[in-house]
């Protein structure tokens, strides 16, 4: 394993957090070493605002090692120009800073898979891309032994932000012009492209993609297949399903694919390095188990299991294992809670003290599992595995109870309850309500939150998809509420309402998470520590409702 040494010395004390973080991030990642021993590293990454000592800079460019100018060190950190002369480059002034696009260049056309900007993806006319919010350092000449990694547009032309130039010995300069601001290094791109870049001059290679399997082509299965085509790092080898109905179609979108209707021969394919365990919940601790037992990491899908001791025992065996056990909470990634979450960490709500989110509407649930108790846990098992994931996320601190109630009244046909309502009291005092209802003939907002600086109300929006009929009248397809993302207005304390921006959610944006976590060991904004944090809420719900509204300390 590369050993890493470090040199960080900035004035900007967020930029210097910013880069802590990374370096920890690499660090964790497993696939490098850190030092502080400069002589014995395989690579020093220097990341400064101010001249280097002379003795430093004389260790730097003895070819010795591989080092790594970053952020504003050839710009700073230079006078003398000796770090830009060992890079090969001659480089000008600093541009302000912009919303630039990254791309692999010339030298390093392995790359630009991995530059797929899942955030942006309707900007697909550009090619593969990466936004980072940065300035560029001119480059006005590069020798002839340089090597473009990355370029963004300087105008419509080309410019390196990444190069490499190997020197006499193992050693070389990478020159990484990416970094100079604290957001840009903070950024999940900025840690996926210097790790990258420095397996390129390690000489450690392309990661190995990940064979996924699929256990149950459900409704859920086509997204799966669809993410894994589509995100760089994730293969799909296998499908299992007791369907041959949907083996066809699993096969139709992905063919050469292995098909089985016997869970046990996927278990059994040594070709296949991660599951994917869409089954029914009340099944998912079984298969996720047995996938670790089989030296498969696990992602499964949401609620992570019925009962907490069974995400305990996943989550250790994962760990014991070395391997991952995560679980699908898709719905982080929504425009509304992406919206919501970014105007909380910029501190326009102040400290937020009461939540109240709804979701449902009066109709008669689905007649599948998810509409049966003793297989799907329940109602606070359903949408409450993706709402109350939304709610711990914007309101990480202690639970100190919860307290929950449901009726049962009008769907006698199926077993979850027909209205569900469960609220979650923390240790600071604040208090967050989610109600899901099938006998809700009038709609509450989406979201209601209050904080000490402002509120936020989520609206929902009703949709149609219009067409006409084969005799051409008129065809109305009203999307449920839920299948739109409701429109946000942020309230300020002086009486003005300004209406926050919801883009559009970013396009797998999970499952390129998931490449990153397993092929470069970066950590990913889901973990199975948090779902089960949902879990144990849920659980208390659930043994709150039945004993008469009585408050439950989460396991």
């Amino acid at each position: 394993m590369p050993a890493i040494a470090w040199f960080v010395a900035l004035a900007d004390p967020s930029l210097s957090r910013a880069v802590a973080a990374l370096r920890a991030t690499l660090h964790r990642a497993g696939t490098f070493a850190q030092t502080a021993d400069i002589e014995a590293a395989d690579a020093v990454i220097v990341w400064t605002d101010r001249p280097l000592p002379d003795r430093l800079a004389g260790q730097l460019l003895s070819g010795r090692t591989v080092t790594v100018l970053a952020g504003p060190t050839l710009e700073l950190a230079d006078p003398h120009g000796r770090l830009a002369e060992a890079a090969g480059l001659v480089v000008g002034g600093p541009t302000g800073v912009h919303d630039i696009r990254v791309r692999a260049g010339r030298d390093a056309p392995a790359l630009a898979p991995r530059l797929l900007d899942h955030t942006h993806s309707g900007q697909a006319h550009l090619g593969a891309h990466t936004h980072v919010r940065d300035r560029v350092l001119r480059v006005d000449k590069t020798r002839d032994d340089v090597a473009g990694l990355l370029v963004a547009s300087l105008g419509l032309t080309p410019h390196p932000v990444a190069t490499w130039r190997p020197l006499s010995g193992r050693g070389g300069v990478l020159a990484w012009m990416l970094g100079t601001q604290a957001d840009a290094v903070a950024g999940r791109g900025t840690a996926r492209l210097l790790a990258l870049a420095l397996r390129e001059v390690l000489g450690l290679g392309e990661p190995r993609p990940v064979r996924v399997g699929l256990l149950g082509y459900g409704a859920i299965g086509h997204e799966h297949n669809r993410a894994v085509h589509a995100v760089p790092g994730l293969e799909l080898a296998a499908v299992c399903d007791t369907s041959p109905g949907r083996l066809t179609a699993a096969a139709a979108h992905a063919p050469g694919i292995a098909s089985y209707t016997d869970a046990d021969r996927l278990l059994a394919d040594e070709s296949v390095d991660l599951l994917v365990v869409s089954t029914p919940p009340s099944t998912h601790a079984l298969w996720s188990s047995r996938a670790l037992a089989a030296g498969k990491h696990v992602v499964v899908e949401k609620p992570f299991a019925i009962r907490t001791e069974e995400a305990d025992a996943i989550l250790a065996e994962a760990g014991d294992r070395g391997l991952l056990a995560a679980v699908y909470q898709n719905r982080r990634f929504d425009p509304d809670h992406r919206a919501i979450r970014r105007a909380a960490d910029a501190g326009l709500l102040g400290e937020v003290f009461h939540v109240e989110a709804f979701v449902g509407g009066y109709a008669h649930p689905c007649n599948l599992w998810h509409s049966d108790a003793d297989v799907s846990g329940g109602a606070f098992y359903d949408w409450g595995a993706h709402v109350l994931d939304q709610i711990l996320d914007l309101l990480p601190g202690r639970i100190e109870h919860v307290t929950a109630a449901e009726h049962k009244r009008v769907w006698l046909d199926v077993t979850n309850a027909d209205h569900s309502r469960v609220t979650v009291r923390f240790a600071n005092g604040a208090e967050a309500t989610f109600v899901y209802s099938d006998v809700a003939a009038a709609l509450k907002p989406r979201w209601y939150m209050l904080g000490t600086r402002g509120a936020i109300v989520g609206h929902w929006r009703i949709e149609k998809v219009i067409s006409r009929t084969d005799i051409g009248t008129l065809a109305e397809d009203v999307l449920a509420p839920a299948d739109s993302p409701p429109v946000l207005d942020l309230h300020a304390p002086d009486g003005s309402v300004t209406r926050l921006a919801t883009p559009a959610a970013p396009a797998y944006a999970f499952h390129a998470e998931l490449a990153d976590r397993l092929q470069l060991g970066l950590d990913m904004s889901v973990t199975g520590e948090q779902s089960r944090r949902v879990l144990a809420v849920m659980e208390a719900a659930a043994a709150s409702a039945r004993d008469g509204g009585r408050p439950v300390v989460p396991r």
